[in-house]
């Protein structure tokens, strides 16, 4: 599999622990989620992406409120983007939510 952002195929699969919070003042009394996905990191821009586990996706839609009709007719799996920066300094880019 190719990088979506710069086209190379020099990649690593990386494991990861993450703790995903709920943004806004209303939800500061509701707890994280954690995460353990496995990242795919783009060893020439640092572009990185991750899938949320179907049981972590549950209860994050849980807690936003989110029906479980809506969740249930989302197949598997939903990929997630995010922008990091790296120790070295490459920025990694953003995509939505679901590219």
């Amino acid at each position: 599999m190719s990088c979506l952002l710069c086209g190379s195929v020099n990649q690593a699969e990386l494991t990861a622990e993450m703790l995903i919070h709920f943004s806004g003042l209303k939800n500061l009394d509701k707890p994280g989620v954690w995460v353990f996905p496995k990242v795919f990191v783009c060893l020439d821009c640092g572009y990185s992406h991750f899938t949320v586990p179907e049981r972590e996706l549950a209860s994050i839609a849980h807690t936003l409120g989110i029906s479980s009709s809506t969740l249930e007719s989302s197949a598997g799996d939903v990929a997630l983007s995010c922008r990091l920066r790296l120790r070295s300094g490459v920025e990694i880019s953003k995509l939505p939510i679901g590219y």
